[in-house]
């Protein structure tokens, strides 16, 4: 049984070309071609078991295999129903090994502005691709016509802003949550049902942290969301376990920040 998965972004680490990378392949029949490969890959066997059985499921396989004297490389260690949800990279020697899945899920936090600017410009590198892209926004509410909105109703992307605006602004923290709630509630039937590529879920990191949702809820669906289905999460405070099961995290961090000076929000910036 093998493996082998095409095309996927992502293959290389940020803007550097993928002329390094080597593809890697499981099969269940060893490869004559190569020495066998022993301690790297049975390190990482052991260690990716523990962090990774919440996402795949059968007997982890053994380390034995081989590596085949081109960039390819043939390795029995794996059986293959278990890259499902399994993202990593495997160093040998010379090379980075890497393991090619059928989604990811990335998640923006921090402090800094740019968490949700950076999704919808992963919605446009989607779309670009040919991607059938979903947009859920938790917290902003129908009456905001923000930039990126326009741009993708441009684009023809489902777009769904389920909020009540910003809970300061509330007169009403009930009707807020319920509709946190509900916005929780089309995100995972959108997750689950197989029909996109990419699902962005604006915000939703203050739906756990307001406990409209729990981060329980979140993570299951996440996790077994439709195998194809990538997936943004966005917003500050990302609980432990959000970053325990993302493939990427980035921490966006303020240094400086125009309205510290008294600079108000500005269309085509902020929104």
């Amino acid at each position: 049984m093998t493996t082998d998965g095409g095309s996927l972004p992502g293959d290389s680490c940020g803007t550097a070309p993928d002329s390094h990378r080597c593809s890697l392949h499981y099969t269940d029949q060893p490869s004559s071609r190569a020495p066998p490969v022993t301690s790297p890959f049975r390190r990482w066997s052991q260690t990716r078991a523990a962090g990774q059985r919440g996402r795949a499921t059968g007997a982890w396989g053994s380390a034995a295999g081989s590596v085949a004297a081109s960039c390819a490389v043939v390795v029995r260690l794996l059986p293959c129903e278990l890259l499902q949800g399994v993202s990593c990279a495997v160093q040998v020697p010379g090379r980075v090994l890497t393991v090619r899945v059928e989604s990811i899920v990335l998640v923006n936090t921090g402090p800094g502005k740019g968490k949700s600017s950076a999704a919808f410009g992963v919605m446009g590198r989607s779309w670009a691709r040919g991607w059938n892209v979903v947009v859920v926004q938790f917290l902003k509410s129908e009456k905001w016509k923000a930039g990126e909105r326009k741009l993708a109703e441009h684009l023809g992307i489902e777009w769904h802003t389920l909020g009540d605006g910003f809970t300061w602004e509330s007169t009403d923290l009930e009707e807020t949550a319920a509709k946190g709630r509900h916005a929780w509630d089309v995100a995972a039937a959108l997750l689950a049902s197989g029909d996109y590529d990419m699902v962005i879920l604006d915000e939703v990191t203050y739906a756990m942290k307001y406990g409209w949702v729990p981060v329980a809820d979140v993570v299951a669906a996440v996790t077994g969301r439709a195998p194809k289905t990538n997936v943004v999460i966005t917003g500050r405070n990302a609980p432990p376990e959000i970053i325990e099961i993302a493939d990427t995290v980035t921490e966006m961090t303020k240094i400086k920040h125009a309205y510290d000076q008294g600079i108000p929000a500005r269309k085509g910036i902020e929104y």
